[in-house]
Parts: C-alpha cells; sequence; structure tokens
C-alpha cells in the first residue's frame, strides 16, 4: 500500500516543479547584459592570454611531432 501514496507524491512533485514559474526579474537581466558589451575588458584580457601561450600550440605545425 505504501507505494500508491509515494508514486502520487512524486507525481505531486513533479506536476508542482514543471508549473512553478519563478518571478523573473527583467531590470536585472538587462543591467547584466547591458554591462557586459560595454565593457572590452575581457576581450583584452583572453588576448593577453592567448597572445602569452601562443608559443605553446607551435609543436602542432612540427613535423616531428606528426602523429
Amino acid at each position: 500500500m505504501g507505494r500508491g501514496r509515494q508514486k502520487a507524491k512524486a507525481t505531486k512533485q513533479a506536476r508542482d516543479m514543471k508549473y512553478f514559474s519563478p518571478a523573473t526579474d527583467l531590470s536585472a537581466l538587462e543591467r547584466e547584459l547591458a554591462g557586459s558589451r560595454g565593457s572590452s575588458r575581457d576581450d583584452d584580457q583572453y588576448i593577453a592570454y592567448a597572445d602569452k601561450y601562443a608559443d605553446d600550440t607551435e609543436e602542432d605545425d612540427d613535423p616531428r611531432y606528426a602523429g
């Protein structure tokens, strides 16, 4: 008899999760998206790392390392 109660509870929980819609703060989302566009600081940091580690990939062009 316990299985029926357990299945009903699981079904109720699944239904609650399916139809749950939390409140969305659209103004916070807008601020977050607008902030990432205006800043190229992350791009500059990526370029610096790419330049720093670019020499590590030169062995891929070396025929001695061909597989």
